[in-house]
C-alpha cells in the first residue's frame, strides 16, 4: 500500500464556461495494474487469505477491474484464485478475462439471475471450496472498506479539504473515505448505476455511511453503456487537465463535478478533493479512436 497518493491541481473551463478549480487525488497511478481503489480494498482481504493459507473466491462481470486485479494480487502473493463471472465466458476471451486467466485465476461463468452473493449457486460454491477465502463483489466486505479508511490518511493535507467526491458502485470506497474524515468535511457519493427514485433511500441505507450526502441523477445511459456525449466530456477533460478518466465511473463522476459547479453547488469558499478511483483497463472494451488518450 503507498504511503503518499498523488494530488494534482485541476483548473477546469465547465460545461458552462465557468473556469473552476479542484483537486485530483490520483488512485489510478498507486500501482499499474492493481490501480485505483482495488489496491485498497483487496490489502486486508488479502492479508486475511495469506494469515489463513487461504486462496480467494471472489465476483464480477466481464470487463470487471476487481477480477483483474484480484487476478493478478493473487500471483504476486503466492495465492489461488477463482473467479465467477456474471454471464457467459466465451471460448474468445475478452482482454478482463483474459488477462485473469494469464494471471492464473479459474473462470466460473455464472447466470446473471443467480449471480449475487446470497444465492444458492454461489453459496453451494463457496461451501465446496473451503480453501478459499470469499470476497465479494468490488471487495465490498469489512475487510474492503477497513482499506479504503486508509486512503485519507495516505493523502497529503487531506483535512484542508472541505468536499470529498466519489462515485460509489457498492458504495464501498465512500464509506470507508467517510468513516476515516472529520466532522467539517462533506463526503459525497455519485452513484453510477441508475437507481429508481422508490429505491434510492434503500441504497443509502444499505451502501453508505449515515453522513454521506448521496446525488443520483448523474448515472447517464446506466451502468457501462457507452455515451458519446460522455467520450466527447472525457476527451475534453483529458486535454485541459492530461487525466485519464474510465467510462463507467470516473468520467460519470468528473461530469458530476462540472455540472454541480455550474448549479452553483460548491461555494468560493469550497474546497474539493476528488477521488479518481482508477479502472481505466475498462477503457480497452471501446473502440479505438474513441478516446484521445
Amino acid at each position: 500500500m503507498p504511503e503518499k497518493i498523488q494530488v494534482q491541481e485541476v483548473q477546469f473551463k465547465t460545461e458552462g464556461k465557468q473556469i473552476v478549480k479542484f483537486f485530483v487525488a490520483r488512485l489510478d497511478a498507486v500501482h499499474p495494474i492493481v490501480s485505483g481503489n482495488k489496491l485498497f480494498k483487496l490489502f486486508y482481504n488479502l492479508q486475511t487469505a495469506l494469515a489463513h493459507q487461504k486462496g480467494i473466491i471472489t465476483m464480477g462481470g466481464a470487463y470487471s477491474n476487481h477480477l483483474a486485479a484480484t487476478a493478478y494480487a493473487c500471483k504476486i502473493a503466492g495465492i489461488s484464485s477463482i473467479g465467477i463471472v456474471r454471464g457467459e465466458v466465451s471460448t474468445s476471451l475478452n482482454h478482463t478475462l483474459q488477462f485473469c486467466k494469464e494471471h492464473g485465476m479459474e473462470l466460473i461463468p455464472m447466470e446473471r439471475k443467480h449471480f449475487h452473493r446470497s444465492s444458492s449457486l454461489i453459496q453451494n460454491f463457496i461451501h465446496k471450496n473451503p480453501s478459499f477465502l470469499f470476497v465479494p463483489e468490488g471487495g465490498d466486505n469489512q475487510e474492503g472498506m477497513q482499506g479504503c479508511e486508509e486512503i485519507p490518511k495516505r493523502i497529503p493535507d487531506y483535512s484542508s479539504y472541505t468536499h470529498i467526491i466519489c462515485a460509489a458502485g457498492t458504495g464501498t470506497t465512500i464509506r470507508g473515505i467517510t468513516r476515516a474524515s472529520a466532522q467539517h468535511q462533506h463526503c459525497i457519493a455519485i452513484p453510477v448505476l441508475k437507481i429508481k427514485s422508490y429505491e434510492q433511500q434503500l441504497f443509502r441505507v444499505k451502501h453508505l455511511h449515515e453522513n454521506t450526502t448521496c446525488l443520483f441523477g448523474y448515472a447517464g445511459k446506466g451502468y457501462a453503456r457507452k455515451d458519446k456525449q460522455l467520450f466527447s466530456f472525457m476527451n475534453n477533460f483529458f486535454k485541459q487537465s492530461a487525466i485519464p478518466l474510465d467510462f463507467i465511473y470516473t468520467a460519470k463522476l468528473l461530469k458530476a463535478v462540472s455540472e454541480l459547479y455550474d448549479s452553483n453547488y460548491f461555494t468560493n469558499s469550497s474546497r474539493l478533493l476528488v477521488i479518481h478511483t482508477g479502472g481505466l483497463q475498462g477503457n480497452e472494451s471501446l473502440t479505438g479512436g474513441t478516446l484521445v488518450y
